[in-house]
């Protein structure tokens, strides 16, 4: 336990880091370029995929009504059930990934949801291991912040990170679900997106960056996620 404590700290301490301002604004001055020259049927496609996510996530029961939290289990052993699960998704989504970069541009555009449900599925299966019951309202808005916090600009992920910081601070207000703006926490990823999941949509090499991307997507999801129930975990033992 003593070392995942360091390495949450390590973690919380990067979340509160950011880029050097110049390469920043580089940065996104290269993907506004990129993002100005990408088909107007593929933002359409990635808009209404996160709108979907968002939406289903708060007011669905799509990935609740079989899960229940795991409850008196030691440390250790929710861990190790948490790293075989972060295994298996991200197999599943670097396959996920090859199979429809090879199927050129169509299938290329059908793999931005694919991901967001892999992820999504991911993410609930973590809090459940945890021992949260993703059927409250609040922890299912929980998941959503950390989704923000893996795929946000420097900026906007400080912020998320804070308000997770100060979870029961943060959740007085929200006391109903109509007081969430989907808007906003779709905005974040919506601008950061997967600029190399673009490339996927590119002929002869889509398969290799859809397998590549999908699996690195998901191993820094699987630390983020992992990180912030573990924070949660310790400040609610002490």
């Amino acid at each position: 336990m003593e070392k995942a404590k360091e390495a949450c700290l390590a973690w919380q301490q990067e979340m509160m880091k950011t880029k050097d301002t110049a390469f920043s604004k580089v940065g996104k001055a290269v993907q506004n370029k990129i993002n100005a020259k990408i088909p107007e049927r593929v933002h359409q496609v990635v808009t209404e995929s996160i709108k979907s996510m968002v939406q289903t996530v708060l007011f669905g029961s799509k990935w609740t009504t079989k899960r229940s939290p795991v409850e008196e289990m030691p440390f250790e052993e929710r861990e190790a059930l948490v790293r075989n699960k972060v295994k298996r998704y991200k197999q599943m989504a670097a396959a996920e990934g090859a199979g429809t970069g090879a199927g050129g541009f169509l299938w290329g555009l059908a793999d931005f949801p694919l991901l967001l449900s892999i992820k999504m599925k991911f993410l609930f299966d973590t809090a459940s291991l945890y021992g949260y019951d993703v059927k409250d309202f609040h922890e299912r808005l929980y998941i959503l912040y950390i989704f923000q916090v893996a795929f946000s600009s420097d900026e906007k992920r400080r912020d998320t990170f804070l308000q997770m910081k100060n979870w029961n601070e943060t959740i007085k207000g929200y006391e109903t679900l109509s007081d969430v703006d989907w808007r906003k926490l779709q905005q974040e990823y919506r601008d950061y997106i997967d600029l190399a999941k673009l490339l996927q949509l590119i002929p002869g090499f889509g398969a290799i960056v859809g397998a590549f991307a999908n699996y690195r997507f998901l191993d820094h999801l699987g630390e983020t996620a992992m990180n912030a129930y573990r924070m949660r975990l310790f400040e609610e033992e002490e």
